[in-house]
């Protein structure tokens, strides 16, 4: 599935994109707001300014994504891989961050 069809979908109101490989993919200012996106890979995408929030990304591989002004307040990022995230600003208020994260970036949340 490309972005086309991921905004396509979402705007007819699915809400379920569980392991999609979205690698390297530019999903930057949009609103996927409750999505369930748990085992997607999404490996060095650009995530900019994106609204996440209430997002279930359990089990996402983030690895190199770009988090910049994200909004994740709510999601769920339990068991996401995030080493080399940029979270720069990130909205984090109540995002859950469960699991074995060791090379979690310090953040810096907005």
């Amino acid at each position: 599935m490309n972005t086309k069809e991921l905004l396509s979908r979402y705007a007819a109101g699915q809400r379920d994109f569980r392991n999609l490989n979205l690698m390297a993919a530019n999903l930057r200012n949009l609103n996927l707001s409750g999505a369930n996106l748990s085992g997607a890979n999404l490996t060095k995408a650009n995530l900019t300014k994106t609204n996440l929030s209430h997002a279930n990304l359990t089990d996402a591989v983030l690895t190199g994504a770009n988090f910049t002004e994200t909004n994740l307040t709510k999601a769920n990022l339990t068991n996401a891989t995030l080493s080399d995230v940029n979270l720069s600003h990130a909205y984090l208020r109540g995002t859950i961050l469960i699991g074995n994260h060791p090379s979690l970036p310090t953040l810096e949340s907005a």
